[in-house]
């Protein structure tokens, strides 16, 4: 029957792949990938008799030939995608083609931009008693938006804010969040391919990140986090407490 992994094979340092992407990659009669966002490293793990196939320029009716031939020949496919799957990953046409086909599949995660972005800053997203939420999101562009989904709308939450696919109009979404609450001084970071070597980090106010993502030349594969809790300090996490109990510790009574 055969069968294809989509693989999430991180935010770009080959060495974010997954132990099981890896090792999946590695048993794959075939590897797809895409040069303009996978990181050529992840490719050192595929056997050295597999198809590789760049498929950058390949259409999903072009993928469907690949998948079509992997339930004729009995294949197994790696379809290794950029970050995780499920955030972005144009992953659902692809699994309702292999229904339609009858080839097995199976989504491997990966480690997301999300997380290297904010590993980047250093910076946790869900401060205690500042922001407990994070809403990711991306601005309307070729891709619609549904109708119930904007920048504007999710701004008035004030809570931490990730914005994918975005860079590219600046100043129409620095205006869509500030007229959906935010203040002119909130903390902002751009961080631009995540994890890559020529990863470049932007720290600035939200009435200012218009001009430091034009200044910077920022229009695509740059992750935009905006809240409060980019900024916040002071508070820590009752769950270390020693006030705070908890199945497997009592609170000191000193506390």
């Amino acid at each position: 029957m055969g069968k294809v992994w989509f693989i999430g094979a991180g935010p770009g340092s080959p060495d974010l792949l997954t132990i099981r992407g890896a090792k999946l990659i590695s048993e794959a009669d075939v590897v797809v990938w895409a040069r303009s966002l996978v990181h050529e490293g992840v490719l050192e793990h595929a056997s050295p008799d597999a198809e590789i196939v760049e498929s950058t320029t390949i259409p999903l009716e072009g993928v469907r030939g690949m998948y079509e031939r992997a339930v004729v020949e009995d294949l197994k496919v790696a379809r290794v995608h950029s970050g995780d799957p499920s955030l972005y990953g144009a992953v659902l046409e692809q699994i309702e083609l292999c229904e339609e086909i009858g080839l097995e599949w199976q989504i491997v995660p990966g480690v997301s931009s999300l997380g290297a972005a904010a590993a980047a800053i250093g910076r946790e997203l869900t401060v205690p008693e500042v922001s407990q939420s994070v809403i990711l999101t991306r601005r309307a562009s070729r891709t619609p938006m549904p109708n119930n989904e904007d920048i504007k709308g999710f701004a008035r939450h004030g809570t931490t804010m990730a914005i994918f696919l975005s860079a590219a109009k600046p100043r129409a979404l620095q205006e869509d969040l500030l007229d959906g609450g935010y203040a002119p001084e909130t903390p902002c970071a751009v961080v631009y391919r995540a994890s890559w070597p020529d990863e470049k980090i932007i720290e600035c106010r939200l009435e200012e990140l218009a001009d430091r993502i034009r200044e910077a030349g920022f229009t695509r594969q740059a992750l935009i986090l905006v809240g409060p809790g980019l900024g916040a300090g002071g508070t820590r996490s009752h769950l270390y407490s020693p006030a705070f109990s908890h199945m497997f510790r009592k609170a000191s009574q000193e506390a």
